[in-house]
């Protein structure tokens, strides 16, 4: 018997290798997202908001002013929907941006439901 008899002997049939195409592939499951917010303070001045809105999160003037009345009149407001890592990058942002201009502004971030 010679070699390449035997490797064909030894080598799954065409009905095994229909097998492997037939199997259904397990459903992957999304990523969870996060949710950016701000929180409302009494010493972070409106401006501050409206330019934090712009630069870290895309927004126009007139979106960023609409998000800054929201947290100054509800108390948060929500900014944004990200991966965990661009949402935690955006809050380190806010946060080191603000506190170097000692501004005493939050941003915090949650699993959306």
């Amino acid at each position: 018997m010679h070699l390449d008899d035997i490797m064909m002997a030894n080598s799954p049939g065409d009905e095994d290798q229909t097998d492997l195409l037939t199997k259904t592939k397990p459903k992957t499951k999304r990523p969870p997202l996060y949710k950016v917010m701000l929180l409302n303070d009494d010493f972070t001045p409106m401006e501050f908001v409206v330019h934090v809105l712009e630069r870290f999160f895309g927004l126009n003037h007139a979106q960023a002013f609409e998000i800054m009345l929201t947290v100054h009149k509800k108390g948060l407001a929500v900014v944004g929907v990200f991966s965990h890592e661009i949402a935690e990058t955006k809050v380190a942002q806010v946060m080191d941006f603000a506190r170097r201009h000692q501004h005493p502004l939050q941003c915090t971030m949650e699993k959306e439901e």
